[in-house]
């Protein structure tokens, strides 16, 4: 199998929040950020806040299938608008409900931790479970990698699974910090310098 990457049609964020929120089941620090393990019908609907809300810079990707999905920020717009937050604050607040500020304390640390040289951001990958190991994650990393090389600027995630971490690595991203989040789980940040 050879998977590819689109540019995801708007049509299809449900289906592609679908796929991440199955993806985002386990993971560590996104049941810090609802206070447990979330439900899929919120966990959904995150991940289609998130993907609007990155959607106009054009990097939200998807397999043809929706099997799996990757939300990027180009340079400089890593850092959502303060007004993008509060236009879309209802829907956190249905999202996350009481758990919402221990999740935007989370999410300043990371914020805190974020580089400021020019970079793509991975603000998320996955693909549902049931379609992991067929090189979904890798047909979404490529292109986008090629393009950082392509433009001479870096990549920057955080990976919340140790697991991942050499998944990333074979991308050439490497670990520049692990935090601990007070809840807990930890996050490998992770860098890569074009090549």
């Amino acid at each position: 199998m050879n998977p590819s990457m689109e540019r995801t049609a708007l049509a299809d964020v449900p289906a592609i929040s679908l796929a991440l929120a199955r993806a985002f089941a386990d993971d560590p620090v996104f049941a810090v950020l609802f206070g447990g393990p979330p439900s899929l019908v919120k966990a959904t609907r995150f991940f289609e806040v998130m993907a609007q809300m990155q959607y106009a810079h054009g990097h939200v990707y998807n397999t043809p299938g929706n099997e799996a999905a990757a939300i990027w920020a180009p340079p400089g717009a890593w850092r959502i608008p303060p007004m993008q937050i509060a236009k879309r604050t209802p829907a956190l607040i249905g999202v996350f409900g009481r758990h919402l500020v221990g999740t935007l304390g989370v999410l300043n640390v990371l914020e805190k931790n974020h580089p400021t040289e020019p970079h793509y951001y991975l603000e998320f990958i996955g693909t549902n479970p049931v379609h992991q190991g067929k090189g979904h994650g890798a047909a979404l990393m490529q292109p986008m990698i090629d393009q950082c090389d392509r433009e001479g600027v870096g990549a920057y995630l955080e990976s919340s699974k140790e697991s991942n971490v050499a998944f990333y690595g074979r991308f050439g991203f490497e670990t520049t910090k692990v935090i601990t989040h007070k809840a807990g789980p930890q996050q490998w940040l992770m860098w890569r310098d074009p090549k």
